[in-house]
């Protein structure tokens, strides 16, 4: 049997611990799968305050969608990242926090980063599902011709995102620093990814510079960012309600491609010796 085949045999056990990810995160809470809504919304005022009305960050009106709504254009890319973060965070974590499980049992350790990824993206569904609700109030029904493409996106961030998670969750058996500095790179990335401010600051920032090193800029090394490709994507989808650039959905193939498959090939390689590590 192949692993593949493995994984497949696994399908209902892979179905249970999502399940089981998704009712125990908010296990005994009154508001329950509220919280999910609630940590973005409550980043999305604070963001909103800060930088639409301090800083008077000014992104403009969609092109050519029209909506002109900062929380909006905020909500678009403050979802794909917190959801980006979430899974990764999950994903790392997912072999130590079943550590008892896995030392008990034989089972295909890949399901528990994928189920951990899954309920992420399950969390992350319910919340795009809110903010699409929005965009019609704002925008009208223009949204809705983009939405299978809009999936199609979070299908390929999803990928991306248990790709990187399962490395992740390889490197934080052998060493528990991980988690820790892993925590504060996604605080890094926050500020490095347009999440806050629009793409166009940087250009700005980078004309303003000049080449860095031959024809090589601050933006084209900006753009290397993975999640920033992903942000943009949707942005470009949900508030100005047009098809991303054909950069920008090679790169988002490229990275979820490559990313899931040195993801799945590392985890592969080091799975047998994680009950030992434990």
């Amino acid at each position: 049997m192949t692993y593949f085949q493995e994984l497949w045999s696994s399908r209902e056990l892979l179905f249970n611990l999502t399940k089981r990810e998704i009712t125990g995160r908010y296990k005994r809470t009154v508001l329950g799968q509220l919280w999910s809504l609630l940590n973005p919304l409550a980043s999305m005022l604070v963001y909103t305050f800060v930088f639409s009305i301090i800083f008077r960050n000014d992104p403009g009106p969609g092109d050519p969608s029209g909506i002109d709504a900062y929380f909006i254009w905020l909500l678009c890319g403050l979802l794909p990242y917190q959801f980006f973060s979430n899974a990764v965070n999950s994903g790392m974590g997912a072999i130590w926090s079943n550590s008892a499980l896995v030392k008990k049992v034989y089972f295909p350790r890949t399901t528990l980063v994928l189920s951990s990824s899954a309920a992420s993206g399950f969390n992350w569904s319910v919340e795009m599902g809110i903010l699409v609700i929005a965009l019609l109030i704002v925008g009208g029904p223009g949204v809705l011709v983009f939405l299978p493409v809009v999936l199609l996106f979070m299908a390929l961030m999803l990928i991306f995102a248990t790709g990187l998670g399962l490395m992740l969750a390889v490197v934080n058996v052998y060493f528990q620093d991980t988690q820790h500095l892993i925590g504060i790179a996604l605080r890094l990335l926050m500020y490095l990814s347009p999440v806050v401010y629009p793409l166009t600051l940087v250009m700005n920032a980078s004309n303003g510079i000049g080449p860095l090193f031959g024809s090589v800029t601050l933006f084209d090394l900006y753009r290397l960012n993975p999640v920033e490709r992903f942000i943009s994507a949707f942005r470009t989808l949900l508030y100005d309600q047009r098809l991303p650039e054909l950069d920008d959905t090679l790169f988002c193939l490229g990275y979820a491609a490559v990313f899931i498959v040195l993801g799945l090939w590392i985890f592969r390689k080091n799975e047998k010796k994680l009950a030992e590590l434990l």
